[in-house]
């Protein structure tokens, strides 16, 4: 049996599916974990389907998260969809369920739950979700499919990324039959607020970036205060060093409220995952994080980057 069928068939042995994502959700994460659950209510409708997590403010535009009680856990099914490893779901209670499957496609580091469906070859977990529903034939509506599209876009990074494939256009193009408003949801996923395009400035001005194409630059929180940003909100300024022909590899430092920092890692062609691996992080070779808990472990991650991109050009 197929790991989609086994799915399935557990999905129809549970009255109650808790659906959990990744903390810090982008849309990927929601589009997975809010698209599965539609996905099931509409072919599903006896069955009590919830999601649940923190609702991120500058995405509830797409979806919002349910009202899960304790007693909600009881003999029910956990799905968790898009995260890695078990530090980083969103909502601890996801143990407190009678199964867990993990859908997901990032490396494997973490192996967790009683059963698993793991592709890295998958450009995002959307892709996965909507492969889920036509292999097995499962009905699908228009919210669905804008909610699965906007996570195949949000990791694809609008289809330029390495990760998008055959089967990603395929997948993509199969949502696009549905009659979501594609434009204003394009517009809205390419679109950013005054005090982003502020702080992409701030970035293109402060970028150190070496003679090998590795870039940094470090927010701090009083940079975060100053223009009035979260840090969920740097995410949407992730990509902005790589719009720069010269610049191959590169980190964004943000320091959190309790002082260490959060290390958002990209590169074009380089794998960085292991280096992210060395600094409480992980993720795909091309697009990682990790934590740094000084301005030193900050330096040590930029001279690892630095050296790693050193010996590519060897």
């Amino acid at each position: 049996m197929f790991i989609h069928q086994q799915i399935l068939q557990k999905i129809k042995e549970y009255k109650t599916i808790i659906i959990h994502r990744h903390v810090n959700p982008d849309p990927d994460a929601l589009g997975s974990q809010v698209g599965l659950q539609k996905l099931l209510q509409l072919n599903f409708p006896e069955k009590t389907i919830k999601v649940t997590g923190y609702d991120e403010p500058t995405l509830t535009w797409l979806a919002e998260m349910d009202e899960v009680t304790e007693e909600d856990y009881h003999q029910a099914l956990v799905i968790v969809c898009d995260t890695a490893n078990t530090a980083r779901i969103d909502d601890n209670r996801y143990t407190n369920g009678s199964y867990l499957i993990k859908i997901d496609h990032h490396p494997n580091d973490d192996i967790y739950g009683d059963l698993a469906w793991v592709d890295t070859n998958s450009s995002s977990t959307c892709e996965l979700i909507t492969l889920f529903a036509l292999e097995n034939h499962l009905k699908m509506n228009a919210y669905i499919a804008k909610l699965l599209y906007a996570g195949i876009v949000g990791d694809t990074g609008r289809f330029l990324y390495p990760a998008t494939t055959v089967r990603t256009f395929k997948v993509a193009s199969h949502l696009r039959e549905y009659p979501f408003d594609f434009a204003t949801l394009a517009r809205k996923m390419d679109s950013f607020s005054y005090k982003i395009a502020k702080l992409q400035a701030y970035i293109y001005d402060h970028l150190d970036l070496d003679e090998s194409g590795v870039a940094r630059v470090i927010i701090t929180q009083d940079l975060l205060k100053i223009y009035n940003l979260t840090d969920a909100e740097t995410a949407e300024i992730v990509s902005t060093p790589g719009k720069i022909e010269d610049v191959k590899i590169w980190g964004i430092f943000v320091e959190q409220e309790a002082g260490h920092y959060r290390v958002r890692l990209r590169s074009k062609f380089i794998p960085i995952n292991e280096i992210a691996k060395k600094h409480h992080g992980g993720g795909h070779p091309l697009a990682s994080g990790a934590n740094s808990y000084s301005l030193e472990e900050n330096e040590a991650i930029y001279q690892e980057l630095k050296k790693l991109a050193k010996k590519q050009r060897k």
